[in-house]
């Protein structure tokens, strides 16, 4: 009988020891004393071990920006573990509906990798890595490697292009010297108009480079490439820039050389860009011309191809515009500095119809031999100029072709004249370019008043002097394959 009650009592023991430990897992769970359990659980572990701290600054000794600290961010900030710390930072993002969780300053996210606790810490500009001494020969490096495979295949997924702008350093610290916001421009190579033959020696150009980092290498060379457009202004070159970043995928930093304060400047400007980006000057004659800037020629010469450049850019593409660069010192245009020259010109015949193809849906028109004269009589005007008249038009087809010609007749005041029959006259050459794009509103004078009201919106240029044409150089010293 003592044997049975003996048992009796232990399994009703057992069974209320059991309910306690639901009921107070329950308390726990719903009050999140839990949590507070497994931080004083693991401040009482942390007694027994030894660790071992490992410093990701964001920038490095030169100022230049650390790769790892951008990758251990987007690693850390992926991380579900994320969720479960006692606070982080919410924001939209570009999708709609969608909210993302970014690291506070003095956060701490915990990981776990083959078994192996890991802590991060997010002090200023700083992520410091935690980890056991006991376990840091056996997962530290395969953990590295973990964090950049995951970043990398996480920016491909999220990566948006970014538009870089050089501040003015007022503070001295040279910290921070670029703003960024989304580069959004919707400009492709499906989108400008272009003729196909040379529009597919550009796009093949582009894709060899980005495809080419052993080849470089091989022959002992930066895997960077360089391209001038030259050109009157409203030709486009502004357009074919954003269609170069759209079809890599590339950031674009746009640098004003106004803001740069001397030739040491420009380089600290050149080692805070990063990989997979287009480095624009725009205008560069004007700057050299005009001697608007502070940096000196030696100073914009070893921006393009010094050591510094040759150091820093790898996966990178210069471009430089000019409105000419016949009065431009030859050492800037030598191969190695510019690898690629693209002429933009006025438009011509051939142009136009890709323009009216493009903005009007025409293909033909009863106009277009009339149009056509006109061109071969030495008149032009900017691809921009036409394509803003048939914009202001489009409702209109043959409205628009009429004030095209009126415009020609009256402000197309022989620009090109004396290139006729060839060059940029000349029907049938192979000229860049200009976006083709959604039109944005209604204009609908006619002739010169139209074109007088256009320039005093948009600012075009009047080019009066004859213009030279060649459609592609491509002056390179190596060719991809």
């Amino acid at each position: 009988m003592t044997i049975l009650y003996n048992l009796f009592f232990l399994l009703f023991s057992l069974l209320v020891t059991c309910i306690l430990l639901f009921l107070l897992r329950v308390v726990l769970i719903k009050t999140g004393l839990i949590y507070i359990v497994k931080k004083k659980w693991r401040s009482i572990e942390d007694c027994f071990h030894v660790y071992q701290f490992f410093k990701v600054p964001e920038f490095n000794e030169g100022m230049q920006r650390n790769q790892l600290y951008h990758k251990v961010l987007v690693y850390l900030n992926s991380l579900t573990f994320i969720e479960d710390s006692d606070f982080t930072n919410l924001f939209t993002g570009k999708k709609p509906n969608e909210i993302v969780l970014h690291l506070d300053p003095n956060q701490i996210i915990e990981d776990d990798f083959l078994g192996a606790k890991i802590s991060w810490i997010n002090e200023d500009k700083t992520l410091v890595l935690k980890i056991r001494k006991a376990d840091k020969r056996r997962v530290l490096r395969p953990y590295l490697q973990h964090i950049h495979s995951v970043s990398d295949e996480f920016d491909d997924k999220k990566r948006g292009l970014k538009l870089h702008v050089n501040v003015v350093d007022h503070q001295g610290d040279r910290k921070e010297r670029w703003r960024s916001v989304p580069f959004t421009h919707p400009s492709s190579f499906e989108t400008i108009a272009m003729e196909s033959d040379l529009k597919n020696k550009v796009k093949s150009d582009l894709y060899s480079f980005a495809k080419a980092k052993q080849y470089y290498h091989r022959l002992g060379r930066v895997w960077k490439r360089s391209y001038l457009l030259y050109g009157p202004s409203g030709t486009g070159k502004s357009s074919f820039i954003a269609a170069m970043a759209n079809f890599l995928s590339y950031d674009v930093y746009d640098l004003d050389l106004s803001k740069v304060s001397d030739d040491s400047d420009l380089k600290f400007l050149l080692l805070q860009t990063t990989t997979k980006s287009l480095v624009v000057i725009e205008d560069l004659d004007r700057y050299l011309s005009e001697k608007s800037t502070a940096v000196s020629l030696p100073g914009i010469l070893s921006f393009m191809d010094g050591i510094l450049s040759s150091s820093c850019g790898e996966e990178r593409i210069m471009v430089f515009t000019m409105n000419r660069k016949d009065h431009v010192d030859p050492a800037i245009l030598r191969p190695g500095r510019i690898d690629v020259h693209i002429h933009f010109p006025l438009c011509n015949f051939t142009a136009f119809k890709t323009l009216a193809n493009s903005y009007l849906g025409l293909k033909d028109h009863k106009l277009f031999p009339q149009v056509e004269e006109i061109f071969q009589n030495g008149a032009s005007l900017s691809p921009a100029e036409i394509g803003e008249l048939m914009i202001a038009n489009r409702n209109s087809p043959s409205r628009a072709l009429k004030t095209v010609i009126n415009a020609l007749q009256t402000d197309g005041d022989g620009r090109g004249a004396l290139n006729l029959g060839r060059g940029s006259c000349e029907k049938g050459s192979r000229k860049p370019v200009e976006e083709i794009g959604e039109p944005s509103g209604v204009f609908c004078k006619e002739g010169a008043n139209a074109v007088k009201e256009l320039k005093k919106l948009y600012g075009f240029l009047r080019v009066k002097s004859c213009r030279k044409s060649q459609s592609f150089d491509l002056n390179s010293r190596q060719n991809e394959g």
